[in-house]
């Protein structure tokens, strides 16, 4: 969580890919000298007959190699025709923003990469065979290179039958949603709240401004920012919160106990879209938007909403006793140490409105969602603390208020007002 480096490369498409066959190329340099020597330690002791049936063999695997290098190019057509679809359908069904799950799984990257390798490394094998079948003339005779590339023939056809089955199982509503929990949970576990908050830390002695491009804030790189305070004895402040929008010129960190080093904006990463790497709220924006779009009249689908207000009042119920509002980031290990920067993060208001607001302005048309979000109320509200009861009170009265104006039966008023964990079980 400190360094944001990984996560960025994971928002990427190209490093796994671009590793791997770097990788490959290096495992294929080795194998071709492996294979010369081979070849030279039987030539020094005579056995030319053991070199001819090297050669022979592969000469027969030459004609796999070849045939993989031409297929290898369909089967790579295949994975991205079936990953734009997936990403097509998630973008449409779902909501644009889940997009990112596809570029970061794992098993599409890996699939790719591994493809990409196979043909590269049949290419270049292609390259170590020598027209010279006679066994005195012979330098090279390409037999590891030949079984590497059967190797990873055999593991492309494993890892396209996981990729298949993956991206059957992202294609679900489900398994999205699913995966956004599991992200934001991993923000939550990540977030160190046993720092609690800065407190007050006086007037500033000056600010670090955005020089860059306009864009979201993504994240910070928390661990050189703490460095630089410590070295410098400074404590910092992000003003902005990570989500928010910025512009140039916007003042990005408040610095208290001196003046600003150079080069604190540069650990400041801002982008064209929001990350899971630092947002708390951003799992939360994601489920709100897919239940939107499942209520919408084109859509018509409160199954899915419903869907989505169980994962959000999963994840506001872990968060109802957790300190909310500032983390403080301490200059030693285990919370010791002196504060030297303070990040906002959205409080429990913040949170509950995110995830209530706009599904609650949504959910008179159907039963379905008002009972399951009366349900998430009442569970709620017997686990958070007193202090924390006021924003959930206040959108169950505003549902109650709205389902009392929008449904003219009674009947129908006291069936969508009663409380139901499935919605309409």
């Amino acid at each position: 969580m400190l360094s944001p480096l990984r996560e960025h490369l994971r928002d990427t498409f190209w490093f796994a890919p671009v590793a791997a066959m770097v990788v490959v190329f290096g495992v294929w340099w080795a194998c071709a000298g492996l294979d010369q020597e081979i070849v030279e330690s039987l030539q020094e002791d005579g056995e030319y007959e053991a070199v001819a049936d090297l050669v022979a063999i592969a000469r027969d695997a030459q004609t796999v190699v070849t045939t993989v290098s031409s297929a290898m190019m369909t089967f790579i057509g295949v994975v991205f025709s079936i990953s734009l679809v997936a990403v097509q359908m998630a973008s449409g069904q779902f909501s644009p923003r889940v997009v990112r799950i596809f570029v970061r799984s794992r098993i599409t990257k890996a699939t790719l990469a591994v493809f990409l390798s196979t043909f590269l490394l049949s290419l270049l094998v292609l390259t170590s065979y020598e027209s010279d079948t006679d066994p005195r003339l012979v330098t090279s005779v390409p037999l590891l290179q030949s079984i590497l590339t059967l190797l990873m023939v055999g593991l492309s056809l494993l890892l396209f039958v996981a990729y298949v089955n993956a991206m059957l199982r992202l294609m679900r509503v489900s398994h999205v949603v699913d995966r956004i929990t599991q992200e934001s949970f991993r923000v939550l576990m990540k977030t160190p709240w046993y720092e609690g908050e800065g407190g007050d830390l006086g007037p500033a002695t000056g600010h670090v401004v955005h020089r860059g491009r306009a864009g979201v804030l993504r994240d910070v790189n928390v661990a050189r920012l703490v460095r630089a305070a410590r070295r410098h004895g400074l404590v910092l402040r992000l003003l902005p919160r990570i989500g928010d929008f910025v512009v140039p010129g916007t003042p990005i960190l408040a610095v208290h106990g001196g003046e600003a080093p150079r080069g604190l904006a540069s650990s400041v990463s801002v982008g064209i879209e929001r990350t899971f790497h630092q947002d708390l709220g951003f799992g939360l924006r994601q489920l709100a938007d897919i239940g939107l779009r499942a209520l919408s009249p084109a859509v018509n689908d409160p199954t899915t909403a419903v869907q989505c207000l169980d994962r959000i009042t999963q994840f506001l119920a872990a968060l109802a006793r957790r300190p909310l509002g500032a983390v403080a980031y301490r200059d030693g290990r285990g919370g010791a140490g002196a504060v030297r920067l303070v990040q906002d993060v959205p409080g429990w208001t913040d949170l509950v409105d995110l995830g209530f607001a706009e599904l609650r302005a949504c959910a008179t048309a159907s039963p379905q969602v008002s009972r399951r979000m009366l349900a998430g109320f009442d569970d709620l509200l017997s686990l958070v603390p007193e202090e924390r009861r006021a924003p959930l009170l206040r959108h169950r009265a505003l549902l109650v208020e709205l389902v009392e104006r929008a449904v003219p039966s009674a009947a129908d008023r006291d069936f969508a007002l009663e409380a139901d964990r499935q919605g309409i079980g």
